[in-house]
């Protein structure tokens, strides 16, 4: 594990090749994101901003973590897309623009530009980390809960709700967010982000955002105080101060 971690971590910042290496790496994951329909060309755009900034600021290990968040999303948006377009739930055909690329992958890279430009402090990647994974917690859940999950239930007052209502959520959409928030947080912990005595910070923060998110759902977005990209930021947010309070 500590060979691979040396690897993703050799392209250190006096490498003359690392400007351009980034670049080509991250061209190819916005080529990615927008051929798979994952992303509107806009999305494409800001998603190439910040796997470009959390390379430049993380290494290799940044970038797994965001193509971890993008293979999750994508997967679980795919899953059951029939049943979805049925319930109208279902994500539009061209993916998402880069408002919502941005409101849940925005804090990530405010938390590694801070580490690699103002404080390089260590929490602040278990921070970034716990932002992505509660992005992917919350995508995952709500998109495997739709598809799979049967009567949702709102958070607030468990009563039953309507699919895709506003912070209502079932056992198995929060189980697979769950999951996909252990996910992301392996990852860091593989690609020598932070260490595996960490990961439980990365892991509940993120899943504390997701709870987070179903709340601010039920409540403020419920009543048109908060938009649904508003609702995400905010909730990347919580996990990530939440990850940093925990250390």
């Amino acid at each position: 594990m500590q060979g691979l971690a040396d690897f993703l971590t050799s392209f250190g910042p006096s490498s003359p090749l690392k400007c351009w290496f980034f670049a080509a790496l991250t061209a190819v994951f916005a080529g990615l994101g927008r051929a798979v329909r994952g992303v509107t060309t806009a999305g494409a755009i800001a998603g190439g901003a910040v796997c470009f900034a959390l390379l430049w600021s993380a290494g290799i290990g940044g970038f797994l973590l965001l193509l971890t968040v993008f293979v999750l999303t994508w997967i679980s948006t795919s899953l059951g897309r029939a049943q979805k377009i049925r319930l109208g739930t279902a994500e539009a055909r061209a993916g998402r623009d880069a408002l919502q690329v941005l409101a849940n992958l925005a804090a990530a890279a405010t938390c590694a530009l801070v580490f690699a430009f103002v404080w390089p402090d260590q929490r602040l990647l278990i921070a970034m980390t716990a932002a992505l994974a509660e992005a992917a917690a919350d995508t995952v859940s709500s998109e495997i809960g739709q598809a799979f999950g049967g009567s949702p239930r709102l958070v607030t007052n468990w009563n039953k709700a309507a699919t895709g209502t506003n912070g209502a959520i079932t056992l198995a959409g929060t189980l697979a967010g769950v999951a996909g928030g252990l996910t992301v947080g392996i990852v860091g912990v593989v690609t020598g982000l932070f260490a595996w005595r960490a990961l439980p910070v990365c892991v509940v923060s993120g899943v504390v955002g997701m709870i987070a998110d179903s709340f601010l759902g039920a409540t403020l977005e419920s009543r048109g105080l908060l938009g649904n990209n508003a609702v995400n930021f905010i909730s990347t947010v919580v996990a990530a101060v939440i990850a940093l309070n925990l250390q």
